[in-house]
């Protein structure tokens, strides 16, 4: 066993793995002592024992401060994961001890599983009371790498693109269909039909430039001649963008939003847009493990997928009759012999 081998395997700490992080983090030893409240000598000492036990020069000494050498960089990036791992087992340890099941942390996706996580939690509350839950809304790309460093489980909502998943393993869950949505108000809403001409005096709330719907969106409305004009609100917020239509005459595209919320209703316009976007689904990463909270948590999404998709009721519905009918039927057949 070579040197490096044996310290990595035998001597090395979590407190070297806290070091590494904090000086990562301040680039200044002094910081770095006044923060974790031990003096500027031990931290020294500290940082050129985990050099001489590996063997390796990890920090270079510049006037801007301590700068990682690319082994430096090596070693923090794994640290940072190492440290994610010790404190899920910490957690996971706490509720056992404490009765409950375990916890699970999710991020969501902006102006999508708006319906399927909310049904989805509630599955997950009834089947386990002692689940605990922390959901983190986000962007793909504050998520992403989040979930790739383990400190979300799972990332629910519009699949991005398969080219830029990685290491992430995905499941869809549930086509939420884009529409065109107005208020309640709206002078097209009380229209039965419309053409693609009628929308060219409204204004628009789009969507962010860079955003999963944005790009579709342009080349669909440029196909059918639909100018984007200079009087547009971009958000990704659906609360925002439910309160706005109801106090203006702006048209929204909105991907799987009820029109029919007790609150805040809108009207979807007889527009048909073709499948702009990729589902609704869950990621995960599929170079770590799935805690029991995580997969029961993916097993409650598919659950309620199933139960948001259109056919659902008609499906639900049809069953009962029959096994109405089949009771019926059973009540005026003859008993067989014996």
């Amino acid at each position: 066993m070579s040197g490096l081998d044996w310290y990595l395997q035998i001597n090395l700490k979590a407190r070297h793995l806290r070091l590494l992080v904090t000086i990562d983090t301040y680039r200044n030893l002094t910081q770095v002592a006044d923060v974790t409240h031990v003096t500027l000598p031990a931290v020294s000492k500290s940082l050129a024992e985990l050099e001489r036990g590996i063997g390796l020069t990890l920090f270079s000494r510049t006037a801007q401060g301590l700068v990682p050498t690319p082994y430096g960089d090596c070693l923090i990036r794994h640290a940072r994961e190492m440290l994610t791992i010790l404190h899920q087992a910490r957690d996971e340890l706490k509720a056992l001890s404490s009765g409950t099941e375990g916890k699970v942390h999710i991020g969501m996706l902006p102006a999508s599983a708006s319906a399927l996580l909310p049904q989805a939690l509630s599955l997950l509350k009834h089947r386990s009371p002692g689940t605990n839950v922390m959901v983190i809304e986000g962007t793909k790309a504050s998520l992403l790498p989040e979930l790739w460093q383990g400190r979300l489980d799972l990332v629910v909502g519009r699949l991005p693109p398969p080219d830029t998943l990685g290491s992430f393993e995905e499941k869809e869950l549930l086509e939420e269909p884009v529409t065109l949505m107005t208020g309640r108000h709206h002078p097209l809403a009380r229209r039965k039909s419309l053409t693609w001409a009628d929308l060219h005096p409204y204004p628009w709330i789009l969507p962010p430039p860079g955003s999963i719907l944005r790009d579709p969106l342009e080349r669909a409305l440029e196909a059918h001649n639909v100018p984007l004009t200079t009087n547009y609100i971009e958000t990704l917020s659906v609360h925002v963008a439910r309160a706005h239509l109801q106090i203006s005459d702006f048209i929204a595209v909105m991907a799987g939003t009820p029109a029919n919320d007790t609150t805040q209703p809108l009207c979807t316009l007889p527009l048909s847009l073709p499948r702009l976007l990729r589902p609704a689904g869950v990621l995960w990463n599929r170079n770590r493990s799935l805690t029991p909270s995580a997969q029961l948590m993916i097993e409650c999404l598919e659950e309620a997928a199933r139960q948001l998709r259109p056919d659902h009721d008609a499906t639900a519905q049809g069953t009962s009759k029959s096994s109405k009918a089949h009771r019926i039927n059973r009540s005026v057949m003859p008993l067989p012999n014996g």
